[in-house]
């Protein structure tokens, strides 16, 4: 039974702490759109995704106003494309028309993005693979609502450096050819290590191979509550930190199982799963750095840093288990730079370093995301710090990830306006010592010892 105290908590919650779903994602397989004849794949794409989310959008505006619930985005995620069109594909060009078409569809049923431009390339490259990567800079030119993510390495396969190489070059040429557009192209691109099938955030959603026809899975978020719950307890112990987090997460992720299933009932479509991430916005209250000065740190990058992100995160993914049995996705706290004002702050202090958000990395639920770094940055140096990244992924059983804008004709301590959600990022710097004869090795990383469980 549900007590007024409850309404007036979550109430206060939504217009006082920035909770909000930020996310409902309908996951759809394209692997029936598959043919010989492009112009067939396009077509079988456009009416597919057209019939299966035209009332997505609609629906999502109906929950908020039944339940006064603010539902940030609608988004689909696709099968990764260059299954979908390796038949059909022979060349770069075109991947770029099933680019278009996501984008037109897109445009058709309303929703803010379309992700599953994408490929999957842990252990090794088809030729499909190869050259959608390569036509990712044109894509992301000619779209605006798509988005793309490679996978490069998994715990199972170790790490694919020949894919690694190959996205360092295409990052600083996406970085180039969509330098005049508002937002940057790279910021819909995203880089993994054990990306998840089920991820409802951008840029890196895809619908995995394994995944029903279709599926509602859903993103809820809330770092301004979990901070004002924090609030009152300060100066207490660990245990009461750690328990307030827990049952904060859990009455958050309560909220998203709610939308989660009058999404899946109004749509006629199954419920997958719930992403607990803390993930911040520009927005002030609204910052994971925040939780974690909360916590007792000067400044996010402090000493302390990377273990009060570790207890923060698993502390929300214990209390999202507790209040759904399908939490998934990423699940955990986010630290986009350019997302979290706390963490600009913070790089603007000299607090926080690259060095200090790889390390951080290690334990939170991402990587590396939405750091802009200086325009002149080689194609190699990009790789290595991706390969940085991946490795901590590969070794350590999770998800990993970088999102890096090169931004073109800027320096360390220039800002980078992306705008939206995605805010404004201060150039950092990134150490220039050559990693060329590393990169160019070529070949794969074999998997780590951790890999062999059978």
């Amino acid at each position: 039974m549900i007590n007024i105290g409850e309404v007036i908590e979550t109430n206060d919650m939504v217009e006082k702490e920035n909770l909000d779903v930020r996310t409902i994602t309908l996951g759809i397989s394209l692997l029936d759109c598959i043919d010989s004849d492009l112009a067939k794949v396009n077509e079988n794409i456009y009416n597919k995704i057209t019939t299966l989310a035209k009332n997505l959008v609609s629906t999502g505006k109906e929950i908020e106003n039944n339940y006064c619930i603010p539902i940030v985005n609608k988004r689909i995620s696709v099968t990764p494309i260059a299954l979908v069109g390796g038949a059909a594909c022979k060349s770069s060009e075109d991947f770029v028309t099933i680019a278009k078409t996501l984008d037109r569809a897109a445009k058709e049923v309303g929703v803010n993005f379309i992700g599953g431009y994408s490929a999957l390339v842990s252990k090794g490259m088809t030729k499909a693979d190869e050259l959608l990567i390569k036509s990712i800079p044109q894509a992301m030119l000619e779209t605006d609502l798509v988005c793309s993510s490679v996978n490069v390495g998994s715990t199972k396969t170790g790490i694919n450096m020949d894919a690694v190489k190959l996205i360092g070059e295409m990052i600083k040429e996406t970085a180039e050819v969509t330098k005049h557009l508002p937002v940057s192209g790279c910021a819909k691109f995203v880089v993994f290590c054990n990306a998840p099938d089920d991820n409802p955030f951008m840029a890196g959603a895809f619908h995995g191979v394994t995944e029903a026809d279709a599926i509602i899975n859903v993103g809820v978020s809330g770092p301004g509550v979990v901070k004002t719950a924090l609030e009152k307890v300060r100066g207490e112990n660990f245990e009461v930190l750690c328990e307030t987090i827990k049952k904060t997460a859990f009455k958050v992720t309560r909220v998203g199982q709610l939308v989660a299933k009058e999404a899946s009932k109004k749509l006629g479509v199954p419920f997958g799963i719930i992403d607990l991430s803390l993930a911040p916005t520009p927005a002030i209250g609204d910052s994971v750095a925040d939780i974690l000065c909360e916590i007792g740190l000067e400044r996010a990058g402090a000493p302390g840093t990377t273990a009060a992100l570790a207890l923060l995160n698993d502390q929300v993914k214990k209390g999202g288990i507790m209040a759904s049995s399908y939490v998934g996705g990423l699940s955990g706290a986010f630290i986009p730079v350019s997302e979290d004002q706390g963490m600009i702050d913070a790089v603007n202090d000299g607090a926080l370093t690259l060095e200090k958000l790889e390390a951080m990395t290690c334990v939170c639920s991402v990587g590396l995301d939405m750091i802009a770094i200086p325009g002149d940055t080689k194609a190699t140096t990009i790789s290595g710090i991706i390969a940085d990244e991946m490795a901590i992924g590969m070794i350590n059983q999770k998800t990993t990830a970088c999102r890096l804008l090169p931004a073109i004709g800027k320096d360390v301590g220039d800002v980078v306006e992306i705008g939206g959600l995605l805010g404004s990022a201060p150039v950092m710097p990134v150490n220039r010592f050559s990693c060329d004869a590393f990169v160019n090795r070529g070949g794969r990383i074999p998997a780590s010892i951790h890999s062999f469980k059978n």
